[in-house]
């Protein structure tokens, strides 16, 4: 019988041992063992599925792999040590020197770094272009060399939404691979591979894990593409701990309920706050309001735990705002039980030019609230008065 991916990030597990274990082990080992020479001998030669080498895979970090892959629709997958790396792995897996890749302007500033600093060193070239551009604006930005198209949606930190049925139809048309950021959404809410994508990038330490403990990121698609990918994270080493996974699976069986949360208590702030006098701008992808909001109801099931806004007073104000918390967190995270603020111009888009912060949208006054679980009237009041201050 057919179950829900809901229900498969529940039930799929390691294989049960002797001890006739109801949660899965903690496999916490660097290397496998073999009966003897011809089964290790045929191991190494890839002629069957044994474990070598947790840096090569892991029963803990497997049950966390294909649950990420039953939730994202996904042929096939493989976990990395954190976000950035299953987005570098996903680059370097795939492309080599004069490939071209196609990436959205709207990116969080550690990808941009890793695009526009050390990917040409590899001699792999990239441009950009606008997450609200059209269709035929896509097209004019394929080159002949041009491999792969990147971008996230909803972007970080400005919640565009880029829509996926149409970026897809241009990647398929010329033959290119289509890699989606889904972060911020989830795969609970929104599965990039349903509208195109070959590829889906997590970092698991967001949502997936929820509670700020552990790093983790995830790659998951074509079975052919992420071969590609395994073999280069095998010789690289950014492999995920399995202690990692082991929290990481955890977590993924409450993903569905607090992402639910999550997203209405979000939803619940950015509309009491859109007609706030002392913002002059507020975006919520499920929010009427949101420039993209039509795209966002078609491709998302819920507008997701982030907001932001743009305070009138600019850097000062944003400044102000974060030393008036009283309860929200000041931390270099987001996706968390505990709800959190953070002004992206100073912090995780700071290595950006003035200007291309700008471009994308990224402001002075630009504030980012990761909607946390605490009861929606608290947070609200908390970021009422820090803005009253302003």
């Amino acid at each position: 019988m057919e179950q829900h991916p809901i229900t498969k990030a529940i039930r799929i597990r390691t294989t049960q041992t002797d001890e006739m274990e109801h949660s899965s082990p903690l496999f916490l080992t660097s290397s496998f063992c073999y009966d003897d020479a011809e089964e290790m001998r045929a191991t190494f030669a890839d002629e069957n599925d044994n474990n070598i080498y947790t840096r090569f895979s892991n029963p803990t970090v497997q049950e966390f792999t294909d649950r990420m892959v039953a939730l994202e629709g996904a042929e096939a997958g493989f976990s990395t040590s954190s976000g950035m790396s299953a987005v570098f792995a996903s680059f370097m897996g795939l492309l080599k020197s004069g490939d071209h890749l196609l990436s959205c302007n709207a990116i969080f500033g550690s990808t941009h770094t890793v695009i526009s600093k050390y990917l040409p060193r590899f001699g792999i070239e990239y441009s950009y272009i606008a997450a609200d551009a059209k269709a035929e604006e896509w097209e004019a930005a394929v080159r002949p060399n041009t491999k792969m198209i990147y971008l996230e949606t909803p972007t970080n930190p400005g919640l565009d939404v880029i829509d996926l049925e149409l970026v897809s139809a241009v990647a398929k048309k010329n033959n290119i691979i289509f890699n989606v950021d889904n972060c911020f959404a989830t795969p609970l809410g929104q599965r990039p591979i349903d509208f195109g994508a070959d590829l889906v990038v997590h970092s698991a330490t967001k949502w997936i894990d929820g509670q700020g403990r552990v790093l983790g990121g995830v790659v998951v698609g074509k079975k052919d593409l992420i071969k590609e990918i395994h073999a280069f994270c095998r010789s690289t080493g950014p492999s995920m701990s399995p202690f990692n996974a082991w929290v990481l699976s955890r977590s993924l069986e409450t993903l569905d309920v607090r992402m639910e949360r999550h997203a209405k208590n979000a939803l619940h702030i950015a509309t009491s706050l859109e007609n706030n006098p002392k913002i002059s701008g507020l975006k919520y992808p499920f929010l009427p309001s949101h420039p993209q909001y039509d795209i966002s109801v078609k491709q998302m099931k819920n507008g997701g735990g982030i907001v932001c806004f743009e305070l009138q007073g600019g850097l000062s104000a944003g400044r102000t705002f974060l030393n008036s918390l009283k309860m929200l967190t000041l931390t270099a995270n987001l996706g968390d039980t505990r709800s959190i603020a953070s002004h992206p111009a100073s912090t995780t888009h700071a290595k950006l030019t003035e200007e291309e912060r700008l471009a994308v949208n990224i402001t002075p006054g630009l504030i980012r609230i990761s909607v946390g679980l605490e009861h929606q009237d608290d947070i609200l009041n908390d970021i009422v008065q820090a803005i009253a201050s302003c």
